[in-house]
């Protein structure tokens, strides 16, 4: 049954993208300034189907320190492809820092530009870091929450990597606190899986991290909070149920 859900919902997430893409195109051209607003539309279809084909919902902890409004930074883990969609549908105005790759993906991949995400080449070295930054200040300016990702890329449940700089540096620029966040994600939808196993995905975020920390000191902090508290969260193996979670709020049923 897992395997007929995970296909079933494989075929509506690639055939909602391919057709709210090919809108995503003449929005650009007619009303670029909605681009994030499509943005948003399709991660919520797409975590609705995830729930209602797949019975995978989205447990939110922490609500209390979500931000609601204006500049904020958030530090994540990074577990699956869940974790770029989620913060489409909690935040008001999300500008993920991406790579730069992911703007050539066809259909979607102009778009995310027109939405105001922060693009960064991770092959240019200090030259990018410095774009990083002035990319950075403008989504300050602009009220936006930015969403990042200190693995630098999608790893397993329990793993451990070295976190990236580049969180450190957006926090020196903005003098803003940093909220991690706490995810369970890979356990239901892993990197590159076809099967999504059903469950709870769990989304814990964490008291901020006050500003003014050395570089050094917020790596080491975010570490002790990735890799010291995400071991709670993967209380079950992959395909198990996730049973006796919070429900401090659901957020696809």
């Amino acid at each position: 049954m897992t395997m007929l859900r995970s296909t079933v919902f494989n075929v509506y997430f690639f055939g909602l993208t391919f057709v709210l893409g090919l809108g995503g195109m003449v929005l650009r051209l007619l009303a670029p300034d909605h681009a994030l607003a499509l943005a948003q539309l399709w991660a919520r279809l797409t975590l609705a189907g995830l729930a209602r084909i797949c019975h995978v919902t989205v447990t939110l902890e922490g609500a209390e320190n979500l931000p609601r409004a204006g500049p904020a930074l958030i530090a994540s883990q990074h577990q699956s492809a869940f974790d770029t969609l989620v913060w489409l549908t909690l935040l008001p105005l999300p500008a993920y820092v991406m790579k730069q790759e992911l703007t050539r993906i066809p259909l979607f991949g102009p778009l995310t530009v027109r939405a105001g995400m922060i693009v960064v080449d991770r092959a240019g070295g200090a030259m990018a870091l410095r774009e990083l930054i002035r990319r950075t200040r403008r989504a300050v300016a602009e009220g936006r929450q930015m969403v990042i990702f200190p693995e630098g890329t999608r790893t397993a449940p329990g793993q451990r990597v070295a976190l990236q700089p580049g969180i450190a540096a957006m926090a020196a620029a903005t003098g803003l606190p940093v909220f991690p966040v706490l995810t369970n994600s890979g356990q239901h939808w892993g990197r590159r899986a076809f099967r999504k196993y059903p469950g709870a995905i769990r989304v814990s975020i964490q008291a901020p991290i006050a500003a003014g920390l050395s570089r050094a000191e917020l790596i080491l902090r975010l570490e002790e909070i990735f890799y010291g508290g995400a071991a709670p969260l993967v209380d079950n193996p992959v395909g198990g149920a996730s049973a006796g979670l919070p429900s401090s709020a659901n957020l696809a049923s």
